[in-house]
């Protein structure tokens, strides 16, 4: 669950964030954090392709590993490919998986990955969770999704779990005041400094845009399966 981007918040000597404790943030940080793991796996795992046994999956902005550990304990025969562009949580999530089945672990951007041809059409499904919510729209958005589909086998789905902006812009006050209250009441205590890399410099989209963006892509609508105030996920899929 890392950015897409060429740094994070990890590498950042002033961030002042160990891993544990940049987990313990993110469940105080965002509803439902704790289970998206779970959730996306099973998603994810219940596909038509992803559902074969020894399935390829990609686990793009692997983060600290929380959807990798989720998948080697429901799917324990899938062939796992880890990427993420922070060498700080890819140490992480190698630490924490030292005794998992072998994983491919790549310091890279799925954008890079797939310029390989060995790469495009390889997965039958992938993971991408709070990750297109740090990268700007200005091409970056679409470049991200197409080189997920590009990784996709005919047919493959994305479990994508993000942040997105509401459509209704006379909610957006009651639910930014919502989302300080379940900080409050979740117990976060964490100085603004060390939450800012976290909470500013993000760029949510509606699902109009959303929309637009996955089918400039290459992948059929959105699908939303469950929303957390403004965290939503979606299943998409690479045409057959």
């Amino acid at each position: 669950m890392a950015p897409a981007t060429d740094s994070h918040p990890m590498d950042d000597p002033t961030f002042g964030l160990a891993a544990d404790h940049y987990d313990l943030i993110q469940q105080q940080l965002i509803p439902g954090y704790g289970s998206l793991a779970r959730l996306a796996v099973a998603l994810l795992a219940a596909s038509p392709l992803a559902s074969e046994p020894g399935a390829e999956v990609l686990v793009a902005g692997c983060g600290t590993g929380a959807e990798l550990q989720e998948a080697v304990v429901q799917r324990p025969d899938w062939r796992l490919s880890a990427i993420d562009p922070s060498a700080a949580m890819l140490a992480e999530a190698r630490s924490r998986l030292a005794g998992a089945p072998a994983i491919d672990w790549q310091q890279t951007t799925v954008e890079q990955l797939t310029e390989a041809p060995a790469c495009q059409g390889r997965f039958a499904g992938a993971l991408s969770v709070l990750v297109l919510q740090s990268l700007a729209d200005d091409g970056s958005k679409l470049a991200f999704l197409t080189g997920l589909a590009r990784s996709l086998r005919p047919g493959g789905q994305l479990v994508l779990v993000d942040l997105m902006s509401t459509s209704l812009p006379s909610l957006e006050p009651q639910l930014a005041s919502a989302w300080v209250g379940f900080q409050r009441a979740s117990g976060l205590q964490a100085p603004a400094e060390q939450l800012a890399p976290l909470t500013q410099g993000l760029h949510p989209v509606g699902m109009a845009r959303l929309t637009s963006l996955v089918n400039a892509a290459g992948f059929s609508d959105p699908a939303r399966i469950f929303q957390a105030l403004a965290f939503e996920g979606f299943l998409l899929q690479k045409p057959s």
